[in-house]
């Protein structure tokens, strides 16, 4: 069990996470959803340990994560919000790296690589350099790169950036089935009908708070909404967005 206890963290004076706590249990895919500017990334930083919380802690199996930050990364599988890789190596020299760096038994580590490469339609341009990917092949990467050792927690923020709408059906299938096999997910997404389609809970961040923890189905009939785009609308909009469109497309049209 991932745990979230009363997570702050300021910047220069400014709180960009307030005293933000949840749980996310063996088998569960929940959603973590908010604006831009909302504080998700940062939480999800905090959590994999990239960022120090200026209050509150992280919890795994009952302890903190802090304690021991080795023993957690271990268990975790992280896909940040910003591709990030070394672009001079090829994708599998990338995967070999990450997955010596988890300690894998070289054998092992090969015996993963290859089908990996293969079933996420990477091993044609496998031993070509990162710098020539295209943006959904470098996200193809850091997902293989986070599924590489079988991690128990899986932390995806924006997994699915730059996918094709076939990767992206993959990728629906496999955290479902992952979670299946008893894996903690915490999925971050702007894409609202994946995760009403994959998270049956969902958090809705907004100004660095939580403003919702609850099934989508039980936010829905608070909200007496028929989407959870409309609950999320609901929960964090403060001007309606078809006026403002009206409003924009007017502008555009001005004459001086």
């Amino acid at each position: 069990m991932l745990e979230a206890v009363r997570l702050v963290k300021r910047f220069a004076g400014l709180t960009a996470v307030k005293d933000v706590s949840f749980v996310v249990r063996p088998g569960e895919v929940v959603g973590y959803l908010g604006p831009n500017g909302s504080g998700k990334t940062t939480t999800t930083r905090m959590i994999v340990g990239l960022l120090e919380p200026s209050s509150g802690h992280v919890r795994f199996e009952g302890r903190r994560v802090a304690d021991d930050p080795l023993a957690f990364t271990r268990r975790l599988g992280y896909v940040p919000e910003e591709p990030v890789l070394y672009p001079f190596l090829s994708g599998r020299e990338y995967l070999e790296l990450v997955g010596r760096l988890r300690g894998l038994d070289e054998r092992l580590l090969h015996a993963r690589i290859e089908p990996l490469l293969e079933l996420f339609s990477l091993a044609s341009a496998a031993n070509q350099s990162i710098h020539a990917y295209s943006k959904g092949m470098k996200q193809r990467v850091l997902l293989v790169a986070a599924l590489l050792h079988d991690p128990d927690v899986l932390i995806l923020d924006e997994p699915d950036a730059g996918l094709d709408v076939t990767t992206m059906q993959v990728l629906r299938h496999l955290v479902a089935q992952l979670a299946a096999s008893g894996k903690a997910i915490l999925y971050s997404s702007h894409v609202l009908e994946v995760v009403e389609r994959l998270c049956p809970r969902v958090i809705v961040l907004h100004r660095g708070e939580i403003v919702a923890d609850n099934t989508v189905e039980q936010l829905r009939e608070i909200k007496a909404a028929g989407s959870l785009e409309d609950v999320f609308g609901q929960l964090v909009q403060r001007a309606d967005p078809e006026s403002t469109a009206r409003d924009i497309a007017a502008a555009m049209a001005l004459h001086a």
